[in-house]
């Protein structure tokens, strides 16, 4: 994610609050991705099974280790993905990742991490998930 131009991130957070005109650009503009980890991120088992079909397994097991799944955490840490691992661990208000974002430039994740965290506060168990 760290390979993102900051507006298109922020098009992204703009996604995540519900903002359909950002995530259909995202969409159509050549960021089908993030639009779709977007969705998952809000619940949508369609999104995060189309990021798995369409080589965004990452992106995926991010959505399920930004809800804790300890399986998505082992996977990131398998296949060396450290800054997922860290952005998971920032959307659920670990303090040592928002400090490492903050003390690297990198306040965008900051800002998407709290979003994140705020729509992850909202939900209730969703059995529809997919488990890894």
């Amino acid at each position: 994610m760290q390979n993102y131009p900051v507006k298109i991130l922020i098009a992204f957070g703009e996604a995540l609050g519900g903002n359909q005109e950002i995530h259909l650009w995202l969409a159509k503009n050549g960021y089908p991705e993030l639009a779709s980890l977007s969705s998952a991120i809000r619940g949508s088992g369609e999104a995060t099974q189309w990021l798995l079909d369409n080589k965004f397994s990452h992106l995926a097991i991010l959505d399920g280790a930004i809800a804790e799944d300890p399986k998505a955490y082992e996977w990131l840490k398998k296949y060396k993905f450290s800054f997922l691992i860290v952005f998971a661990d920032a959307c659920n208000n670990k303090v040592k990742a928002l400090e490492w974002f903050a003390k690297n430039d990198l306040e965008i994740f900051v800002i998407l991490a709290k979003k994140i965290k705020v729509i992850k506060d909202g939900f209730t168990f969703n059995h529809h998930k997919i488990n890894f």
